[in-house]
Order: C-alpha cells, then structure tokens, then sequence
C-alpha cells in the first residue's frame, strides 16, 4: 500500500496566494486543506489533523504568532511553520525561540519551502521503529508513555501497565516485548479474569496427566511456553488470592511446579501485567498481595484515556479505516469532514476499542465511497451504551449494590451487613474498596431529597 500523503493545513488571508500555493504544494504530494484566516484554521485541525502547519504571520484577527499559541496549547508537537512578507532577524529569533518550527519570507523561495516542510513532516511522523508500529499516536501524553516504555524494555524489570479498558495495555505490552532483547522468543498473553481458579493455575503452571479430572494429557502451561521471552498477565487484579501466592513464589523462586507433580522446571520468563483495577484500594482492602503488587511494580506505566489524547482520534479513525478497507475489499475511501468532526467530539467510555468498533461498523453499513456524519451518528448511538468487560462490570454492580444497601438502612453498616449477608469487617473492606463511606451515601441521599 502506498504512503499517504503528508497533510499540510495552508493559513493566508491573500485568496490568490492560496489558491497559488495550494498548487505548488499538491504538485509536491502533499494533501492540502486551505483556511484564510487563524480563526477558521482551529476549526479545520481537529477535522483534518494535518502534520505540519504553514501560515501567514500578520493576519487580520489572529495573527500567526497567535494561532501557533494555540496549536501549541491544544495540539503539543505540530510543526508550525511561519512566513511574512515583513520578515526580520528578531522576529525570526523570537518566533523560534517560543518553539516555531521555521520562518520563511515572502516571496518564498521554492527550494527553502520544500526544505523546511520536508523537515516539519519528518519531525511530525517520524518513520516508526517496527516495535511500536501497531501503536498510531502523535499525542504528547502518549509519546511519552512510549518513551518510558523503550528505555524500559531494555531492562528486564516488571512492568505493570494501568488503565481504563479499551486503551490498548496489550498493545504496549507486545511493544515492550519487540523492543527488548527477548524479542525473538515467544510473547504470550492471559488474562486472569476469564478463566476459574483451578483452570487458570493449569493454564499458567501447567498440569501432569491424570492431575485432575479431564486432564487427559500432560500440559507444560504458558510460563514454559514462554521460556525466554515474555508472558504478559492482562487483568492481574483478578487473579484469586491462592494464586496470587504461587505466582509470588515463582517470581521469587524462576522455577514453577505443574499441578499433581513434585517435580520443579526453572524457568526464564519477564513478566508483564495490566489491570484497570486500582490495586492500592485491592490492597488495601485486602483483595491483593502487597507483596506481589511490588514485584509487579517494579516500573508502572499508566495509558491516557482516549479523551486525554484527542489530537489522536482523526488519525485512529483514518488508520483504523484503511485497516478495515483493505480487509473486507469495500470501496469507501475516507471520512467526510463532518464525520471526522462527529468523531472528534464524541466521548469514548470504551476508548480505543470502542472507536474501532464504531469505525467497522460505519465500513460494514455505508453503501459510499465517502462515509457521512449521518452513518458516524447511528454508529456511535448504537455504541453509545459500551459494554464493559465482566470484571469491570462486576465492579460497577458491586459499588451501586453497596451505595443502595447503604441508602435503604439510612446508612446503619449493621443492618446493611446484614441486609448483605456479610459481617461488618467484610462490609467496611468493601466500602473502602469502593471509596465510600455509610455517612457519605446518607449525606447524598439528604442532597438528593
């Protein structure tokens, strides 16, 4: 597949040189979205989300100097590019300084123009290193993740990766593994909420024959599977307590014991892990080991939420859409601008995951090449109620079980114990698991009346 065109946003109040600049740099294969004023430009960014920006410096309203002041707030690490036909050393030192990518004057000179946008796109998107080329960003939050996340893989230390649901722990999980030294041996992947107790201690340790019923041969499990390479543990914050005690021991020990044997095998695995969960108050509450919390912890990376990455959303949504193109063979080619707005805007409880499925639907329902606000619309209000995964689901029942047990007792954690059918020492864990207390929910139940 051929490499998209650089996206270039063109500010000038001067309609000729617009129109005549347009021209030049399409012929210079660049894709170019024109704005004659600072004004109408911030509204073209989030829909557009170019990689480098070329405006006037004096304009009437906001002046260039003030529109890069913006993009500097509201999309961190946008080359901005300034040209002027009143150009000076000082003004260009001190555009410069405040961290304006470059300064033309006018009339520009052809081969400084293809020079400097050159530079600007190359800085904007750069060639991306194969280890992390299944993760799309140019956000700042999230660049930054990542270069913690390479210095990092480079050590064989235990990562824990936070975060919501949806924001792609996975992801940055098999990105650490390519960067590292293990990278050509196996990365394996569980997730400790899916699976009972007993068959997730087989999944990891492995099992003799006969160990117990339907054990009809002899499994190595995945710690042996992933024998100098990486295991990531997704959903750590699930793991039953009895386990959490035998994994502790083989991070302690590198050996591991199948289940029904007495034999041991050493071991040779780094092991990652992610949670949504917030294990201080599992911690606290007794639900998790603080033991192996902190050979967990060794390095935590937490991954921004979808809002807390915007500049991110265009870009994920294109990419997303060519993925998608290429797989089911349909002839849609982008977004239109009011799609792209719509997706912008929108709010993504289910992060990442919930653009993607949003993105397939629009591709599997539009009969156009050019997908529309009105199928971007349906798509995003039949998401509109994200489903979350069981274990965080379970943790939203279990907190609103709570506040209404605490509001039908006036707030009495006796009877609310009861009522649950735990003790009072059970009740105050939970509660403290959930950050609230008998006199909180009372005092917003008298709010509420």
């Amino acid at each position: 597949m051929a490499s998209p065109k650089p996206r270039l946003l063109l500010v000038d109040d001067d309609p000729s040189l617009l129109r005549l600049l347009t021209l030049r740099l399409e012929g210079e294969g660049y894709q170019v979205f024109s704005a004659d004023s600072a004004e109408t430009a911030l509204t073209l960014l989030p829909k557009h989300s170019p990689d480098v920006v070329l405006s006037d410096l004096r304009m009437p309203g906001l002046d260039g100097m003030s529109l890069f002041d913006e993009i500097a707030k509201r999309y961190a690490g946008l080359p901005v590019v300034l040209m002027t036909a009143h150009g000076s050393i000082p003004e260009a030192v001190a555009a410069t300084q405040r961290g304006v990518f470059g300064f033309l004057t006018k009339p520009l000179n052809h081969a400084e123009l293809r020079d400097i946008l050159h530079r600007a796109v190359r800085q904007s998107v750069p060639e991306q290193a194969e280890w992390r080329s299944e993760i799309v960003t140019r956000a700042k939050v999230m660049e930054d993740v990542l270069e913690q996340a390479y210095r990092v893989a480079q050590r064989d230390v235990s990562v824990l990766i936070t975060g919501a649901s949806g924001t792609g722990k996975e992801l940055l999980a098999k990105a650490i593994h390519k960067a590292s030294p293990r990278a050509k041996k196996p990365f394996v992947a569980i997730n400790c909420g899916a699976l009972p107790e007993h068959l997730l201690e087989s999944e990891l340790f492995g099992h003799t024959k006969g160990a117990f019923t339907g054990a009809v041969t002899e499994h190595g499990g995945l710690f042996r599977e992933a024998d100098g390479g990486t295991l990531f543990l997704d959903e750590i914050g699930d793991m039953p307590a009895p386990l959490q005690v035998k994994l502790l021991r083989v991070l302690q020990e590198r050996q591991i014991r199948p289940v029904g044997s007495t034999k041991t095998f050493s071991i040779d695995v780094r092991v990652l892990s992610a949670t949504h969960r917030d294990l201080q108050h599992a911690m606290a509450d007794g639900s998790f080991r603080e033991d192996l919390y902190y050979r967990l912890n060794v390095v935590n990376l937490p991954l921004p939420t979808l809002q807390q990455r915007p500049e991110d959303i265009p870009l994920l949504a294109r990419h997303v859409l060519q993925q998608s193109i290429a797989r089911h063979q349909v002839d849609v080619s982008r977004f239109s601008d009011d799609a792209l707005q719509l997706l912008a805007t929108a709010k993504w409880p289910g992060n990442v995951r919930q653009l993607v499925n949003v993105v397939e639907q629009c591709v599997a329902l539009t009969n156009s090449p050019v997908i529309g606000a009105a199928q971007v619309e349906q798509a995003l209000s039949q998401n509109s109620s994200y489903w979350p995964p069981l274990s965080e689901a379970r943790d939203q029942f279990e907190r609103q079980y709570l506040i209404r047990v605490l509001k039908m007792t006036d707030g009495n954690v006796t009877r609310a114990a009861e009522l649950a059918g735990r003790n009072r020492t059970d009740l105050y864990k939970l509660l403290k698991k959930h950050d609230l207390s008998a006199a909180q929910v009372n005092e917003q139940e008298q709010d509420e009346d």
